[in-house]
């Protein structure tokens, strides 16, 4: 029979069912001994080391393959995505992001008879899920590849109908807590950041992009306000001195900007744009959603953990069946109502708990997004929907742009 997901999995509970207890205090004592105020005081949780993290903090004791060379990472939102996936036995699933094998953990045990294809494009998580590969029986494969590769590598491995695919956004805390991989500025490492350990490296792209390019990666990518100062002061440090390490980046980043009321650090959304820049982290995702629902049968399940803005975006309207060309225009203008939606309607996004977040601060910005594929096929300019995750302040400065040349060229 089939296991629940919550048998084999804890399923998180709400702060008010956990009963979270705060100086020895239930929530119910709180609201009235010690005040409300100071109940969530007891229960604040420090910021996100990094903004983008799939990582959690406890180990969790897993019906397989328990043993993993970090058992400190887990996934967020492990109960719901597999709520939302809706497990069945026998069925046959995408983990899209395999990292430290959590999502693929959890559904090799619901059933024994469930099959797995995970990719992950860095080599790194592919040595590591060796020893997941070996316990699983043959009913795991792992693949490294890309989200853009998805629908070859599933065809090619007999994955061309799944029941559910699933999306664990952003980069491990295996990656930003090991320093050689320069994605942290936490630590002093190479200013690296690639997933896959091919192409450019961040050091090569602040080496040799140009003020104005850094700045609208930026602005764009880490929705950075002060883009152009810090464009500004890593092309003068450069001049200089090659910026080779993340603690150099995050120099020049700090004495750049006024220090952070938010207490976020002020190279996180450089580090972020960067990043993202480096791995083209929303076209993957874009090309990874398309692949996905292209091997989806009427009635599979697409999930998706996002950790930031961008990426949250992009599932939201990829999944309500929005393209770029809804989505760009001003809201003064009326659009096309669009008859048909590749995926069925769905309600909001689901946040961690208050107790997963208590357990688990990484998992602070988490929001998970889950659809039902139709029969319907998906909008022709699809593609193009990686446009819509530019912060509205830049999709309204080139709607103005475009709205003055129309202008000068009517004058003439």
């Amino acid at each position: 029979m089939l296991a629940h997901p919550s048998a084999s999995v804890p399923k998180v509970a709400t702060a008010n069912s956990a009963g979270v207890s705060c100086g020895g205090r239930s929530r119910g004592a709180a609201s009235g001994a010690i005040g409300r105020a100071k109940f969530f005081r007891c229960l604040a949780v420090p910021r996100c080391d990094e903004r983008g993290l799939r990582a959690a903090a406890r180990p969790r004791k897993q019906e397989l393959g328990a043993e993993t060379n970090d058992p400190a990472h887990i996934p967020v939102l492990l109960g719901e995505a597999l709520e939302a996936l809706s497990v069945k036995e026998g069925g046959a699933y995408i983990d899209a992001t395999f990292g430290a094998g959590g999502y693929s953990r959890a559904l090799l045990a619901a059933d024994n008879d469930i099959r797995v294809l995970a990719l992950d494009r860095d080599p790194d998580a592919i040595g590591d899920g060796q020893a997941l590969v070996a316990q699983a029986a043959g009913r795991l494969t792992l693949v490294q590849a890309r989200f853009g590769e998805i629908e070859r590598v599933a065809r090619e491995h007999g994955f061309a109908s799944p029941d559910g695919v699933v999306f664990d956004l952003g980069i491990s805390s295996m990656q930003i807590d090991r320093p050689e991989r320069g994605f942290s500025f936490r630590h002093d490492g190479p200013l690296d950041m690639r997933m896959s350990r091919e192409g450019l490296s961040a050091a090569d792209l602040v080496a040799t992009v140009d003020v104005k390019s850094l700045a609208h990666k930026l602005q764009v990518l880490g929705e950075e306000r002060h883009a152009g100062r810090i464009a500004e002061a890593i092309v003068a440090a450069r001049e200089v001195a090659p910026i080779r390490t993340t603690y150099e980046l995050r120099r020049i980043v700090t004495s750049a900007v006024p220090p952070a009321r938010d207490g976020i650090d002020p190279a996180t959304r450089t580090f972020q744009a960067l990043r993202i820049s480096v791995n083209e982290e929303l076209d993957e995702l874009v090309r990874g959603m398309v692949g996905a629902a292209s091997l989806l049968a009427p009635g599979g399940r697409l999930v998706a953990v996002s950790f930031h803005s961008l990426e949250d975006r992009l599932v939201k309207h990829f999944l309500q069946g929005r393209t770029a060309a809804e989505i760009i225009l001003s809201r003064h203008l009326p659009t096309e109502p669009r008859s048909t939606q590749a995926f069925a309607p769905i309600g909001g996004p689901i946040a961690p708990s208050q107790t997963e977040i208590f357990r688990n601060p990484r998992s602070r910005s988490a929001k998970l997004r889950w659809g039902v594929r139709s029969s319907l096929p998906l909008p022709e300019d699809i593609l193009r929907l990686a446009s819509i995750a530019m912060p509205r302040e830049v999709k309204e400065q080139r709607f103005r742009q475009a709205r003055e040349k129309r202008f000068r060229r009517r004058r003439k």
